[in-house]
């Protein structure tokens, strides 16, 4: 199949599963239901038909606005959904035809996308996804069982530390629910590739934490779940290349 063909029909089924993250997005911090209540306007309650959730072209043929009421409705969702489906095809793309592990990836992805979010908003990462995601690191154990003790240091080495560090300052240092996200991630990359991501995570969240400051002038909470996701990402993707170069550059 062409890779352009190919590529599309990836993004497409990336931001229909986008479409279900805002779903998620929205609805799980206020304990609503995901599957059985129907779409509809946050402001008067219009239920959606087929044609105004079609992921991106609802939101930009109706000009980001309700159907009914005309309320603005948020950019969000066309960002979420093609995000999701760039994620995708970028998944794809770098894991050069490792269908196992590209699916595990793209639906480690969408947890990791739609989590962010809402620890960003609520600085609480459901628990509902750590779930999902260590579902996701019993199947990653299954398809490379002779490496099954990888994996099982990868859930330990670095949650272990942060339950330690979260003892020792009663949980002011890091959150409950970012030691249960390593624990999880942990178990779908591996130790190696787990303490990279919580290296890369804490770089990226400290210095855009720095930055938010300088900006502000504000002292503002830092929600660890999107820079540690950030950092899992890039462990699934570049990992291994990444610590390949760092130990060829240390001659080891």
């Amino acid at each position: 199949m062409d890779i352009f063909i190919f590529s599309l029909l990836v993004f497409l089924y990336g931001i229909v599963i986008g479409s279900f993250l805002n779903v998620c997005i929205y609805r799980i911090p206020k304990k609503e239901n995901i599957v059985t209540v129907r779409s509809h306007c946050m402001e008067c309650g219009y239920q959606l038909k087929w044609y105004d959730l079609i992921p991106v072209f609802s939101w930009l043929f109706l000009k980001g606005k309700c159907r009914k009421c005309g309320t603005k409705l948020s950019a969000q969702y066309p960002i979420i959904e093609a995000l999701n489906g760039a994620l995708y095809v970028v998944v794809f793309i770098v894991m050069k035809g490792a269908i196992v592990e590209s699916l595990l990836y793209c639906l480690l992805f969408s947890a990791l996308l739609a989590l962010s979010v809402i620890d960003f908003r609520t600085y609480e990462i459901p628990v509902g996804f750590n779930i999902f995601i260590a579902i996701l690191g019993v199947v990653r154990v299954a398809t490379d069982y002779r490496n099954w003790l990888n994996y099982l240091i990868g859930a330990l080495c670095v949650s272990l530390f942060l339950l330690l560090l979260y003892a020792i300052t009663h949980g002011r240092a890091i959150g409950g629910g970012d030691i249960k996200l390593m624990a999880a991630c942990g178990l779908v990359l591996g130790w190696k590739l787990i303490i990279v991501a919580f290296f890369t995570g804490c770089i990226v969240g400290a210095v855009v934490h720095v930055i938010r400051m300088k900006v502000s002038k504000a002292d503002h909470v830092l929600a660890m779940g999107p820079y540690l996701s950030i950092g899992v990402a890039f462990a699934a993707l570049w990992g291994n290349l990444f610590l390949d170069w760092y130990l060829s550059f240390l001659r080891i």
